[in-house]
């Protein structure tokens, strides 16, 4: 495995090769078409990011997770995944160092461990991603999309969890 990128590298300039395709040209040109779409979605990943560090220096998420433990340990997930739940839709870098910090706590092998780390393996930064699809897209009202990513990763989430509590 250690070696399927610099194989793939090797395949690509090969193929290439072959095909007397300049690869300099052809990158530079591919990354000039990017240019418009990155000039596109630079004003809602700034405004995406503002809002994250806001909403996480603000309290705001770790007041929800205080909020959502009871609900959450109801349904038999621990309390200590709700700061990672409620993080995750907003933070990948965020969620990984919770999920840091609680490995090293609670330990890789432990039910929280495993847990916490199919939470983080199963759901998606939801709102980084929204912003950057509709904003490529040019789509300005999401309409159900957050609810329905957000509704799915809770799914995904759970269920995880549900079956790391079956292998325990």
């Amino acid at each position: 495995m250690n070696y399927a990128v610099p194989i793939a590298v090797a395949a690509l300039l090969l193929f290439a090769a072959v095909k007397k395709v300049d690869c300099y040209a052809a990158f530079a040109e591919g990354a000039s078409e990017a240019l418009p779409t990155l000039i596109k979605l630079l004003p809602n990943l700034a405004a995406m990011l503002a809002a994250i560090a806001i909403f996480r220096a603000s309290g705001a998420a770790d007041l929800l997770a205080r909020l959502f433990a009871p609900l959450l340990g109801f349904i038999g997930i621990p309390s200590e995944l709700a700061g990672l739940l409620i993080l995750r839709p907003f933070s990948g870098s965020g969620a990984l160092a919770m999920l840091t910090d609680l490995l090293h706590e609670h330990g890789t092998d432990s039910f929280i461990g495993l847990a916490a780390s199919v939470c983080v393996g199963s759901t998606e930064t939801i709102f980084y991603t929204l912003t950057v699809y509709c904003a490529a897209a040019g789509i300005r009202k999401a309409r159900y999309a957050p609810a329905a990513a957000l509704l799915s990763g809770l799914v995904g989430a759970v269920s995880g969890i549900a079956l790391i509590r079956i292998m325990f």
